[in-house]
């Protein structure tokens, strides 16, 4: 049985993608962070751990980026979730008998609309949304609610005072499947994540995407990242899409020789957004 690492618990929004991957069949490792995945993975506690990466309402989640590049962690698919926020209470409660609201801080976020008609709730962050859940659950907590999943809400015994409460109705989040090893299922790729670090001359990031337009290869998503060890330099983070794997590294093997290392963090097959 997989054992996957997610951030939160039963009932999270990490442990649906799970199962969307993977299906039913595995076993959760639960973290409360993801500082604590990689450990994880590296001792053999679980054989591969899902990781938000980005969020259509809050952008990107710049800490994971690092996280992956630093602990030298491998990309081998992505999953697209949308994500729907329920207001969980104790059986009985009322809206007008919440004092506090407590969730994930961009659950809290992305949820702000409804509880400006309710000012008298005060929200409160958490570390996680189905951990939020619970706690009320087991502790049986009156007039405080939660931000969380309808999963958790099953999962806790908690019923549902408002549903999707979110106020983009398209709010998704994209998450990466990562693993201590590189990976290959034998399926040639059509998508990568790669860490690029340019020279630090005038229109080197033109030259770059117009490597990548020449060979027919589509950005997607970049995103940079200062270096440490050098200030005001930075390393982009670039997604890109192909139909021509030989192109693809091809055009890798033109940038590094154009004296722009290219590190690639995954390749993998692009997932259909739901």
């Amino acid at each position: 049985m997989k054992k996957v690492a997610i951030q939160g618990i039963k009932g999270s929004f990490h442990h649906q993608v799970a199962h969307q991957y993977f299906g039913q069949e595995i076993e959760l490792v639960e973290c409360l962070t993801f500082t604590e995945m990689p450990q994880r993975l590296k001792t053999a506690q679980a054989d591969v751990a899902i990781i938000a990466i980005e969020n259509t309402i809050a952008g990107s989640l710049l800490p994971n980026y690092k996280l992956i590049d630093e602990h030298k962690l491998h990309i081998m698919g992505e999953v697209f979730l949308p994500i729907h926020h329920q207001l969980l209470v104790l059986p009985g409660q009322t809206i007008e008998s919440l004092t506090e609201v407590h969730s994930h801080p961009m659950a809290l976020q992305q949820c702000e609309v409804f509880f400006e008609r309710y000012p008298h709730i005060t929200l409160v962050e958490s570390k996680d949304t189905a951990e939020s859940a619970r706690l009320i659950a087991e502790n049986k907590i009156t007039n405080i609610g939660a931000i969380a999943s309808s999963l958790a809400g099953e999962l806790y015994g908690l019923e549902v005072l408002a549903s999707n409460i979110h106020t983009y109705k398209n709010n998704m989040t994209r998450f990466f499947v990562v693993q201590k090893d590189w990976y290959s299922n034998g399926i040639i790729p059509n998508k990568a994540s790669l860490k690029i670090t340019l020279s630090h001359q005038v229109g080197s990031l033109m030259s770059v995407l117009k490597l990548f337009a020449a060979n027919q290869i589509n950005l997607t998503k970049i995103q940079s990242l200062p270096l440490p060890d050098k200030p005001f330099q930075y390393a982009f983070f670039i997604d890109v899409e192909y139909n021509n794997y030989e192109l693809y590294k091809n055009c890798l093997k033109e940038i590094e020789n154009n004296q722009n290392p290219v590190k690639i963090l995954g390749e993998y097959h692009k997932s259909i957004k739901l």
